[in-house]
């Protein structure tokens, strides 16, 4: 990699090339929290184009570029806002596309919520995979942390180290009786992002599906798409004992991405948040 310095910003323009989708690929379901069904199609995009969300469900097809400057609400998922384009519970689909190291691609729905699938990024992978991936003719700029950052909220924080790579390590505590303190910690590349990552679901509890109700949410979630949990119990059937640290570390990678490049740095987590995690991401974004 060469290497551009210029003032605190650092970016390395990669040897690897930029990357787009193949060809259009489709997928229809229903989005988790408003539970409206929706059309959603990939396509590819030219170089330097980033990924950008368009409602075609709307007058004039209006679209908000998958970017933290965009950023208008972080309650139980991550929303991004631009005039009339408004789009929600986008991290799963941000975070596959960053997982397999897509830099240019249009996301488009006619719905305000990308599909849930099964509550995992598993479908968005898969729909990659389909596409396929096609390498363009410009580098990646990659960001390079040189200096930590932390954002902290009560017991809960999120932090960034510099690091020659792409690292996460989170730490997961919850005082339901078959939760506890899990732990995680990779290297994240293409490969153990498919088999260590993209396949963990969201959770939920039953204590919390009253509240959710009022406040318009998880209108689209199973035992299937969410892992539910009551008192004592998990009700769903769970794809790993530590599946919970696992969707958080899927989490962070999508709402990270909003940074608008991939990043080069080590995340350290402790019951981190959609919330903590975009504040992060905004700090990342102001240094570059």
């Amino acid at each position: 990699m060469s290497v551009c310095l210029d003032g605190r910003r650092r970016i390395f323009v990669s040897s690897e090339k930029q990357r787009t989708i193949g060809k259009p690929v489709f997928y229809e379901g229903v989005g988790l929290h408003a539970g409206l069904p929706v059309h959603m199609t990939l396509k590819p995009a030219g170089v330097n184009e980033g990924i950008c969300f368009v409602r075609t469900d709307l007058p004039g097809n209006p679209s908000v570029p998958a970017n933290q400057s965009y950023v208008t609400n972080t309650m139980r998922a991550t929303t991004l806002e631009k005039g009339e384009a408004k789009v929600f519970t986008v991290e799963h689909v941000l975070s596959a596309l960053q997982g397999l190291k897509i830099d240019n691609c249009v996301v488009e729905m006619d719905s305000p919520e990308p599909p849930v699938g099964d509550g995992s990024s598993a479908v968005f992978v898969d729909m990659i995979k389909e596409a396929g991936v096609v390498e363009q003719d410009a580098p990646r700029n990659v960001y390079a942390v040189t200096k930590q950052r932390v954002v902290q909220e009560d017991d809960k924080f999120i932090a960034v180290l510099p690091y020659d790579g792409f690292r996460i390590t989170f730490t997961s505590i919850n005082p339901h009786p078959l939760l506890g303190v899990q732990f995680f910690d990779s290297e994240v590349t293409e490969q153990s992002y498919i088999d260590d990552i993209c396949y963990a679901r969201t959770i939920a509890f039953t204590e919390e599906l009253e509240m959710m109700r009022k406040l318009g949410l998880g209108k689209g979630g199973t035992i299937e798409n969410v892992v539910v949990y009551d008192k004592d119990t998990c009700l769903s059937q769970l794809r790993s004992d530590d599946e919970l640290v696992r969707h958080k570390v899927l989490d962070i990678i999508g709402d990270l991405s909003l940074i608008g490049r991939p990043l080069k740095g080590h995340i350290i987590a402790v019951k981190s948040s959609h919330k903590l995690n975009n504040l992060l991401a905004k700090c990342i974004y102001e240094d570059m």
